[in-house]
């Protein structure tokens, strides 16, 4: 099988249980993101970091009360790899019920890109260009000290996720910027 027919797959699955365009549109944002950072980290596994991003928010939609704890039953119905699983869900760890700490590099990127690709795309939607494209860790950052702005994207978990990558706030946002650019490029 090839690498686009698994992501293909992992779409199609989070397809079956998620409606709403933002959730599809963020699963494929985290997808984007997760897989730019495996070439720079984890160069040939592009494939399995993207089906990670792409299934972490499996459930959400349909069981935000049980938000990484039924994705990993979805997700083990569906016959996915254990690997997978453990990985996605472990993007929950301290939110939710999900017993799955970010241990391994790809975890913890995982944990820290999910709630900052929220907060980058809604800054790039109120910018005249209505993209990321330009943007600069200065600009982010003042949003992300703004309570106000993007108010559903935890802060702590953006920083608790910097803190055990063992980067600098500024690191991690430049790198996702980055990451954010590359992916609209494509499109």
């Amino acid at each position: 099988m090839s690498a686009i027919l698994y992501e293909q797959q992992a779409e199609e699955l989070l397809r079956q249980y998620n409606k709403e365009s933002f959730h599809i549109q963020h699963g494929k944002t985290v997808a984007g993101v997760m897989k730019w950072f495996a070439a720079k980290y984890d160069p040939g596994k592009e494939t399995y970091w993207y089906v990670v991003g792409m299934l972490h928010d499996i459930d959400f939609e349909q069981f935000p009360q049980e938000h990484c704890v039924k994705g990993e039953e979805i997700l083990r119905e569906k016959n996915i790899d254990e690997g997978i699983i453990r990985s996605a869900m472990s993007h929950g760890w301290g939110l939710t019920e999900t017993k799955h700490k970010p241990e391994h590099m790809m975890e913890k990127i995982l944990y820290a890109i999910d709630e900052l690709t929220g907060l980058i795309g809604a800054y790039a939607l109120m910018r005249p260009e209505k993209n990321v494209a330009g943007m600069d860790v200065k600009s982010l950052k003042k949003k992300f000290k703004s309570k106000t702005f993007a108010a559903g994207c935890s802060r702590d978990v953006i920083s608790n996720g910097a803190q055990i990558l063992g980067w600098e706030l500024e690191e991690l946002f430049s790198l996702c910027i980055l990451a954010m650019q590359s992916i609209e490029e494509q499109q």
